[in-house]
């Protein structure tokens, strides 16, 4: 068991190593599970683990955790170069190259709230390019649902009002 928990704790830190973007407890989750490396409770302590030991770091919101590989990582990673079959380091490759657009999607656009000491909501709503910010707008809500409800939207229409956030401000 050990040495399969190495194993996917290398598929991890590969993964992370490999793009130039974090990846969400979600996306590598379903990476590994939509190709039956191992179960969800086995990543999850493999990712654990890694934290633990400071291989990766995490960022966390309300609804996700972002992962970036620390360079104790990178370094990890480097000693073991035929851990990882050749096999799965292609599905990771293939993965990234079919998907690179939408998983950079999912963590370039932000949104999260927090309860403020009014007992209302503020959102923070951001676009993120390359880790540099495009915008970081806060927002108050008045309820929870509201705050979600913000958050969702602001996942799927960040582009309008940029776009309409821009047009009005440029005139």
């Amino acid at each position: 068991m050990a040495e399969a928990l190495t194993q996917y704790k290398l598929i991890v830190l590969y993964m992370l190593d490999h793009v130039d973007f974090p990846l969400t407890n979600t996306q590598i989750s379903n990476f590994i599970l939509e190709k039956e490396y191992t179960t969800y409770f086995t990543i999850q302590q493999a990712i654990s683990e890694l934290l633990s030991a400071e291989l990766i770091r995490a960022e966390s919101t309300h609804n996700n955790t972002c992962y970036y590989i620390m360079p104790a990582g990178k370094e990890t990673l480097s000693f073991f170069p035929d851990k990882i079959s050749m096999a799965i380091k292609k599905d990771v490759l293939t993965y990234f190259a079919e998907n690179k657009i939408e998983l950079k999607q999912e963590i370039s656009v932000l949104a999260d709230y927090y309860k403020t000491t009014a007992q209302r909501y503020a959102v923070r709503c951001r676009i993120l390019e390359k880790e540099r910010t495009l915008i970081d707008l806060t927002i108050a809500a008045n309820t929870k649902e509201q705050a979600e409800a913000i958050c969702s939207n602001w996942k799927e229409q960040n582009e309008e009002v940029y776009g309409f956030l821009m047009d009005l401000l440029i005139k």
